[in-house]
């Protein structure tokens, strides 16, 4: 023990006393801590940090957590856990939420009081609630934190999450610059941006109309494709009005010879007689391409509007973010009523009866179907791509439903950077999710006829979080000339051309093989190559259609019949409301009915037809993507996944006992087989140790907590209490 006094004199009272000796107080010093930051991607910056933040679990009552380091740099914000080495965790990359992913920040003070608007600049923002586009929700206490450094990584994040940006901005031209050549990888997907892709698609579809690549320099219009397809009969003079508005554009052929059509509308005022006769040249042309048959199909009187399709959803996602378990126990008590309140399931009901509707023009009338909206690249893309999902089981293959979004959506000029509010913009409409929507009518499909399907759910559902993971030029412009354009302007050596930014379906940017297995559909049947010998049957006569004009039915000089019947049907295309008279007199959903009935009768053929159950419960809720993130809903050892990897478990060994009957001499046709190709489910040995929410949610992250809350648990012991005391009374009463 040391003492301190003075000399001589009467030694005073010591004012300091150690128990350990300078050099232990050394040796005991900590090194200094390691700053940890994720592995960064080419091009990636980090803009700020702040060390040591808990990052808490929804457990609202315990309040535990785990301690890491909170990260933003220009492509995401990273939260790196303390607990877990570096080397361990792989690629390091920590709880990712890139910039495009966030769209809701809640800041509380020490106080627990939400701090709003000014309030930012003089409060202490002691815990941040962070809620993600794939509806994650993360919570970071900052009170550890120094005041500075807190103040620094708010700050950062609200303005390079929440503030308006320009294209510039995004990470993906950061990305695409710094990547090496070695990283571009080559495509298996047809992206549609060549001449020679949409020739090929128009050869294997059979179809009978001309491209055009007068749009190559989008001197055409801006808002087109630089190839398209349109009926043969168009006119050079015609193509190069009104900008491209009101022309026919082809999207795929039936066998039969009739074809999809879709297009923007044109207003067209009583007394404009210009764009009446245009509108009637463009009719006309799309009837010719088979047995002058046309049906028109206006969307924007028989679906929702964009708007509200925004706002369905809008409230639908809200009961997804929960904050905490209190939160999911409240909403619980009447979760179903309120979800199905949201109108979002019937909007999906409703896109999924349009696409039946016209389904039925194509395969049962065999008539031209043109399907119009404002922009014709919204709700267009929707009905059109599941019309080619049910009638084309080439779009049911990765490769193929991969090649059906290029086509019908990225080249197609599907607005996503406006759609997905990717630049933070005030003056635009809240995020409308009208991509989301195809992907869950797609979900329906693949739920109800999974075995016609080579992806899977989780295929689906990482596709939906990678629309906003800005590494990717896929879904990030508004139009393909946008795209051109802008990657031409960035390029650092235009002499070398564009910028490559990498497509979505380049997954191994994202996931290793391993991980890409699970995209694949363990119950996949492939078609037999002698399938088309087999069921080869003569097909009947093709007879004309009612849609035609009566004339039709008469018996004219054989000379004039087609002159006869076109006289008649432009004298009927001579109204104003053109879509009226294509309606059928007949109630739409007795046909469609009759039409259902009549499929169901036939064998069930995964590589033909397919058409979406729509009554009762069929219409289910995406669970896997809206649930994987609430640990309350998730069953351990359960769920689809657990089912789905048995029964690929299953078809292994129903394949090993057929090699076994074949070497046996058990000889089967093979015409006779279903070529099944199972794979077990990639990481998933053990079925009882999976969730649910597998792949996406770890099963250590488990609460513990009753299944049954204790408030709700007292209320409805209560309930049973007093329901009790009333049989009692009821049987005293009975007595008497």
């Amino acid at each position: 023990m040391l003492s301190l006094g003075g000399g001589g004199a009467k030694s005073s009272k010591p004012s300091f006393v150690s128990y350990i000796t300078p050099e232990e107080i050394k040796s005991e010093k900590e090194p200094p801590k390691k700053e940890r930051h994720p592995n960064l991607l080419p091009g990636e910056v980090v803009f700020c940090s702040a060390d040591p933040i808990l990052k808490h679990t929804q457990d609202d009552v315990s309040q535990r957590g785990i301690f890491g380091t909170l990260l933003c740099t220009n492509f995401r914000v990273s939260f790196v856990s303390d607990e877990t080495p570096l080397e361990e965790t792989g690629s390091n990359l920590g709880d990712l939420i890139s910039l495009q992913m966030l769209f809701c920040f809640v800041v509380y003070d020490e106080k627990r009081k939400m701090i709003t608007g000014g309030m930012l600049k003089n409060k202490y923002p002691s815990k941040m609630i962070i809620h993600c586009k794939d509806l994650r929700v993360f919570q970071f206490c900052l009170t550890f934190t120094k005041e500075e450094d807190a103040r620094k990584i708010f700050h950062g994040i609200a303005h390079h999450c929440l503030e308006p940006k320009s294209l510039k901005c995004v990470f993906a031209f950061s990305y695409a610059v710094s990547r090496s050549p070695e990283m571009q990888r080559s495509q298996r997907t047809v992206m549609f941006d060549s001449k020679e892709d949409w020739a090929q698609e128009m050869k294997r579809t059979k179809g009978n109309c001309r491209i055009v690549t007068e749009n190559e320099g989008f001197k055409l219009s801006t808002r087109l494709p630089k190839y398209f397809i349109i009926p043969s009969s168009v006119t050079d003079e015609d193509l190069f009005k009104f900008q491209g508005k009101g022309l026919p554009i082809w999207c795929w052929s039936h066998h039969s010879g009739c074809a999809l059509f879709k297009a923007s509308t044109l207003p067209v005022p009583q007394e404009d007689g210009v764009i009446q006769r245009y509108m009637e040249r463009m009719l006309d042309a799309a009837a010719q391409t088979h047995l002058y048959s046309l049906k028109i199909e206006d969307l924007s009187e028989t679906l929702p509007t964009v708007q509200d399709i925004q706002q369905s959803y809008a409230k639908f996602k809200q009961f997804f973010l929960i904050d905490n378990s209190t939160d999911f126990w409240v909403s619980d008590v009447k979760w179903f009523s309120s979800v199905e309140n949201t109108g979002w399931m019937d909007i999906i009901r409703k896109c999924l009866q349009k696409a039946v509707e016209v389904v039925e023009c194509l395969e049962k009338e065999n008539t031209n179907i043109l399907i119009m909206e404002e922009e014709g690249t919204d709700l267009c893309c929707v009905i059109s791509s599941l019309v080619q999902i049910m009638l084309d089981p080439h779009y049911r293959t990765l490769t193929g439903f991969q090649g059906l979004v290029q086509k019908e959506w990225v080249a197609g000029c599907h607005a996503f950077l406006d759609r997905c509010n990717h630049l933070c913009q005030k003056d635009k409409e809240s995020p409308s999710p009208i991509f989301l929507l195809f992907l869950e009518c797609v979900w329906q499909l693949v739920q109800q006829h999974s075995p016609a399907f080579q992806f899977s759910e989780t295929y689906l559902t990482v596709l939906s979080d990678s629309v906003h993971v800005p590494v990717f030029s896929t879904f990030l412009f508004n139009s393909a000339y946008q795209r051109e354009s802008t990657l031409k302007a960035e390029s650092q050596h235009p002499q070398r051309g564009p910028l490559n930014c990498p497509a979505v379906w380049d997954w191994s940017v994202q996931f290793d093989c391993k991980a890409q297995e699970l995209f694949l559909n363990p119950l996949y049947a492939d078609k037999l190559k002698q399938d088309k010998v087999l069921r080869k049957v003569p097909r009947p006569k093709h007879q004309r259609q009612l849609s035609l004009p009566s004339s039709a039915f008469k018996t004219p000089p054989k000379k004039g019949f087609f002159k006869d019947e076109t006289e008649s049907l432009k004298k009927m295309l001579r109204v104003k409301r053109i879509s009226r008279w294509m309606a059928s007199p007949d109630s739409p959903a007795a046909n469609t009915r009759e039409f259902y009935e009549a499929w169901q009768r036939r064998p069930l053929d995964h590589h033909g037809l397919l058409l979406p159950w729509l009554d009762g419960p069929a219409v289910r809720l995406w669970m896997q993507r809206y649930l994987r993130w609430i640990p309350e809903v998730q069953i351990l050892g359960g769920g689809p996944v657990a089912v789905t990897n048995k029964m690929a478990e299953l078809l292994v060994q129903v394949q090993e006992l057929r090699k076994k009957l074949d070497l046996k001499g058990c000889w089967q046709p093979e015409a006779e087989r279903v070529q099944l190709q199972p794979r077990p489910l990639a990481l998933a040995r053990n079925s009882l140790r999976l969730s649910s929410a597998f792949p996406f949610a770890s099963s250590r992250n488990w609460t513990f907590k009753p299944v049954i809350p204790t408030s709700l648990l007292q209320s409805l012991m209560l309930t049973d209490k007093l329901a009790s005391q009333e049989d009692e009374t009821t049987e005293v009463i009975s007595l008497v």
